[in-house]
């Protein structure tokens, strides 16, 4: 008998995917959430900062009267590890068409000790009751189509600082910010992609938490490689996400004394810039 057709994977719905469930958090008594943080969005054996960025946007998101996050400023104290974790947010102040939260993430050291991992401080409100007026300069980044692009499957060898979340990624890059993998970055500190998640789910705006942190450091493209980890995230969602990859750009202009900023921008598939970023690490010189 003919074997049978291998049915196509199912795409992950809004709701309903690895992403959504690995950023659930369950309500333990009010302000108080609990979570288990998943082994596979780590890098480097460090969970990566907008994968805990998402998540306590998700519990800001059930704390705070307004549904979507519109600025998150996020402070990364310590390394983050898989395993148990809890949120504890507060709501500072309930307004109309903004709530302003502040949360932190805790875990346990070897000592029984907690230990503060990151802290928030986030304004929420509703996207779809902004006015749809655009007036912008921004023009949406260059990037070869999708087909001419390269991710970590295209490469023959395992790309330096590869880690677990890659397979929950469909991450295609352009191959002028591909330098670095091939042993000849160009120095600009530029990093460009396609960007989705690998179960097929659209983006929202929880998930752009996470796009805005997921290509690789810029820092590759500078000729410097290992982990940087981030200091300072700011986030602004402008815009709710159509359906389809999304287009992310990065830039660093500035490295000096060991740090070096990241500057963001998220385009949809209708050319809209949905999110925009900032963020502040540190790199291991020499």
């Amino acid at each position: 008998m003919p074997e049978a057709a291998t049915a196509p994977a199912r795409r992950a719905m809004i709701g309903d995917s690895e992403f959504d469930r690995d950023t659930a958090v369950t309500r333990r008594e009010p302000g108080v959430y609990d979570i288990d943080l998943s082994a596979g969005w780590t890098i480097i054996n460090a969970v990566n900062g907008g994968y805990l960025l998402a998540v306590l946007g998700r519990a800001l998101a059930d704390a705070l009267p307004h549904p979507d996050p519109f600025t998150v400023s996020a402070h990364y104290l310590t390394a983050s590890q898989p395993g148990p974790a809890v949120v504890r947010t507060e709501t500072v102040r309930a307004g109309r068409s903004l709530s302003t939260g502040q949360a932190s993430l805790f875990q346990y050291d070897d000592e029984g000790n907690e230990v503060e991992r990151i802290r928030v401080l986030a304004s929420y409100g509703d996207l779809t009751a902004l006015p749809d007026d655009v007036r912008t300069t921004a023009v949406p980044p260059s990037i070869p189509p999708l087909e001419q692009c390269f991710g970590p499957d295209d490469s023959p060898a395992p790309i330096p600082g590869s880690s677990a979340i890659t397979d929950r990624l469909k991450l295609k890059l352009d191959p002028a910010t591909l330098g670095w993998a091939l042993g000849a970055p160009s120095g600009k500190g530029e990093m460009r992609a396609w960007f989705g998640l690998a179960d097929g789910r659209d983006a929202d705006p929880l998930s752009l938490l996470l796009t805005v942190d997921a290509l690789p450091p810029t820092a590759f493209e500078i000729g410097l490689m290992g982990w940087v980890p981030t200091v300072e995230l700011t986030v602004h969602v402008r815009h709710r996400p159509a359906p389809g990859p999304l287009r992310v750009s990065i830039t660093t202009r500035n490295l000096a004394g060991g740090f070096l900023e990241e500057d963001a921008e998220v385009w949809d598939s209708e050319d809209r810039l949905v999110a925009q970023s900032r963020q502040l690490a540190r790199v291991r010189l020499g």
